[in-house]
């Protein structure tokens, strides 16, 4: 599929995603030849991400029309509806709990001046996705998991491989492979052993769902690789993206607050579309009539950047009237958003404390953008520090 640049900065997009289409929905062309609708209005995208007749299962189906050449799992949490999808999510909120979310904080800390140091120690120019905003968001998947620390080196590389946010590797389709499969049996074995020796991780709560029959084992192992690949590229992307903002004058490095870092989130977002839906039935959006079996996408992009809803700046003391749809909206709301927004809430202003004077290196080839459109964020961040 070719690639826009986008007149916003926020790198390669999609060819069907015209940022400046003034329509709140229209039809694009999208692989082999299919069609879907595209919702760029704040109002219709959260009436689409709610409403249950547009169907996410229907949409993992191999009929239906795919904005992408990698067909969605038809047994992922993400690709289910109804009761299905309210029994898994009810387990996997009752392991991604508040709490445990913010249990990880002081190895967030840790871990981020463990990695800064490196930074500081290391050459010059510093990429900061290999060496900060990349890692960060694996050790900490792998905390939250449960991973033995002697397991992490083996276990943050074959994340790396698979989810990476790096450039191509040659018979990349092979290499991938391989490490699926290498963090398959990885899984499977480290439920074994958590089954022997529970803790009190998000793996072993998941663990005892499964003992006590509302989880299968393959739904366990989906689970745990859901997590890493809802979990790891979109945070990465989202730091370095912040970054760049950041280093671009997008805000203010000097006031990286709660209410800062939630406008990043907002006008950088790491996944451009949502995830395709179908309509079960006809659906009137707004003038537009979506027809029965008619797939369509969301464009979170346009959505956060909804002049009739995001216009005015954020007000002072106060939050906005509307939130933005990075995490999505409705039931398919992403259950990490807490997590995601723990690790930018610290990595961002860490980075800033540690390197006050921190410029992006002279060259083109500074900034680098991966492969990829399903989720954005740079191969590459060269700094100065």
């Amino acid at each position: 599929m070719s690639i826009v640049a986008s007149r916003l900065g926020l790198g390669p997009l999609p060819a069907f995603l015209d940022p400046t289409s003034p329509r709140p929905a229209l039809r694009v062309p999208v692989t082999g030849g299919a069609h879907m609708w595209l919702v760029t209005e704040y109002a219709l995208g959260r009436m689409v991400l709610s409403d249950k007749r547009f169907s996410r299962a229907a949409a993992a189906r191999p009929e239906a029309p795919k904005w992408q050449a990698v067909n969605p799992s038809p047994n992922s949490i993400m690709s289910m509806d109804g009761a299905e999808h309210a029994r898994l999510r009810r387990i996997a909120a009752s392991a991604f709990t508040a709490k445990r979310v913010a249990d990880l904080a002081p190895f967030i800390e840790r871990t981020a001046a463990e990695l800064l140091d490196a930074v500081a120690a290391g050459a010059r120019p510093a990429d900061l996705v290999s060496g900060y905003t990349a890692p960060l968001p694996v050790a900490t998947l792998g905390a939250l998991l449960g991973v033995p620390a002697a397991d992490r080196p083996r276990f943050e590389d074959s994340v790396v491989a698979l989810f990476g946010v790096a450039d191509p590797v040659p018979d990349g389709e092979i290499h991938r492979a391989r490490h699926e499969l290498i963090l398959v049996d990885y899984m499977s074995a480290l439920i074994s052993r958590k089954r022997r020796e529970p803790k009190d991780d998000f793996l072993s709560v998941l663990i005892r769902a499964n003992d006590g029959g509302t989880l299968s084992q393959a739904e366990l192992i989906n689970f745990g690789l859901a997590l890493l690949m809802a979990g790891y590229e979109t945070t990465a992307g989202q730091l370095s993206m912040s970054v760049l903002a950041l280093l671009s004058g997008g805000a203010a490095r000097d006031a990286l607050d709660e209410k800062t870092i939630e406008e990043l989130i907002r006008t950088t977002p790491t996944t451009p579309v949502s995830f395709p839906r179908v309509a079960v039935e006809d659906v009137s959006l707004g003038e537009t009539v979506i027809r029965a079996g008619e797939a369509v996408i969301v464009s979170l992009l346009h959505c956060n950047h909804d002049d009739s809803v995001f216009a005015e700046p954020d007000p002072v003391g106060g939050r906005r009237p509307a939130q933005h749809l990075t995490f999505g909206h409705g039931v398919h709301h992403c259950l990490g958003a807490p997590l995601a927004r723990l690790q930018l809430r610290i990595a961002l202003p860490r980075l800033w404390q540690r390197f006050p004077g921190l410029r992006l290196a002279e060259g083109a080839g500074s900034v680098r953008w991966k492969d990829g459109l399903v989720t954005r964020g740079l191969a590459r961040l060269d700094v100065t520090c």
